[in-house]
């Protein structure tokens, strides 16, 4: 017979997770992000302006200086080195994304003394990011998790490991291997369609030289090890907050094994890594001034009620606004910014939208875009 205490040496699979959501709703510490004050930037692309993922630096000239995060804003949290030397390691990164797309584009510009990159496994100059879309803070790793104790160490690592926020060991540059490690068992998520990337260099291992890495990746608010299928992706939207962080993990000897030259933190914390509490604030821009029509009339819409017929209108048109006018296609009409209409018949609509301000006057016509039965 067993014994009363063995009972309760590992508790059930239900009972473990009950203990967990009570963690993650009530125990969890406070989201404590770095530069909460003064976000870093994200640079908004025009849709036709999306960068090429080829390696070359040339798509990102329209992105302004101020977006920038070099060297000097990093530190070598590994207390090697007090103060950033370009003459060793020079970085600059810069963040982008596009409007209707869940991506975070990135450029990687680096020269390094000594670029290390022989080997195959996890010894390797490495950009590593994480991120976490929505703000979901907590462990990503799973030796961080309170949840170890309960599910125990696989368990954890394959149901929570990299679920909530993605930790990305990319190699600089990556030969013979793939082109990040994703830290979890996620590894769909490095691959298309939601990643992609090019690098270009032209050095030897244990030469200096100058890299560009281009690349793009998804944030998920879960990813998990069974694959895309249940995955849901960050909305990126303008004005948003996400966790973002990177360190660049600068080898210089292949000889010295798993120990690096520096590791070089975005964030004030070293173990950002897999704790996504200590990332860094970054906040997605509007458009640049120079890229925004003066006036352009946008709208979109949602049926209410098929049966009724019922519709609502949202302006969503850009610039200084003071008239707007709709034609509904049936031959009715309505002056108001976001009207709601009824039909009367069923039909394929073309819907119009004019909008007048000191800049002038914009349209926007969806034909058959409203369709009611």
């Amino acid at each position: 017979m067993q014994k009363p205490r063995d009972i309760f040496a590992r508790p059930p699979l239900w009972v473990r997770l009950l203990l967990l959501a009570g963690w993650l709703c009530l125990g969890r510490p406070a989201l404590a992000l770095d530069h909460t004050n003064a976000p870093f930037k994200i640079f908004q692309f025009p849709p036709d302006k999306i960068p090429t993922i080829d390696g070359q630096t040339n798509d990102w000239d329209l992105v302004p200086e101020s977006y920038v995060i070099g060297t000097d804003q990093l530190t070598d949290d590994t207390g090697k080195h007090p103060h950033p030397d370009p003459a060793d390691l020079n970085v600059r990164v810069r963040v982008g994304w596009v409007k209707g797309l869940n991506r975070l584009y990135f450029l990687y510009e680096a020269d390094d003394d000594y670029w290390d990159f022989s080997e195959p496994g996890l010894h390797n100059d490495t950009f590593e990011v994480v991120v976490d879309g929505d703000l979901s803070g907590g462990p990503l790793i799973s030796k961080f998790s309170p949840a170890r104790d309960i599910l125990g160490e696989w368990e954890t690592y394959l149901t929570l490991q990299g679920t909530h926020a993605q930790n990305y060991h990319i190699f600089t540059p990556a030969e013979g291997k793939d082109w990040c490690m994703v830290w979890g068992p996620a590894q769909w998520l490095k691959e298309l369609p939601y990643a992609n990337s090019a690098c270009s260099y032209h050095f030897r291992p244990g030469q200096p030289g100058h890299l560009v890495l281009e690349f793009w990746i998804t944030p998920f608010d879960y990813a998990g090890a069974e694959g895309p299928q249940r995955a849901v992706e960050s909305v990126l939207k303008e004005n948003r907050i996400l966790g973002l962080s990177w360190a660049v993990i600068d080898y210089d000897d292949v000889h010295s094994g798993d120990t690096n030259n520096g590791f070089w933190n975005l964030s004030r914390h070293h173990t950002m890594y897999g704790n996504a509490d200590q990332l860094v604030a970054f906040k997605l821009m509007p458009l640049e001034p120079q890229f925004r029509k003066t006036l352009d009339a946008q709208w979109s819409f949602k049926v209410l009620d098929m049966d009724r017929r019922l519709v609502a209108f949202q302006d969503l048109s850009v610039g200084t606004i003071n008239s707007w006018k709709w034609d509904f296609g049936d031959g009715e009409t309505s002056t108001e910014q976001n009207p709601l209409h009824t039909y009367h018949n069923p039909g394929h609509y073309v819907v119009i939208l004019w909008v007048a301000g000191p800049a002038g006057q914009s349209r926007r016509a969806k034909v058959w875009d409203v369709v009611l039965k």
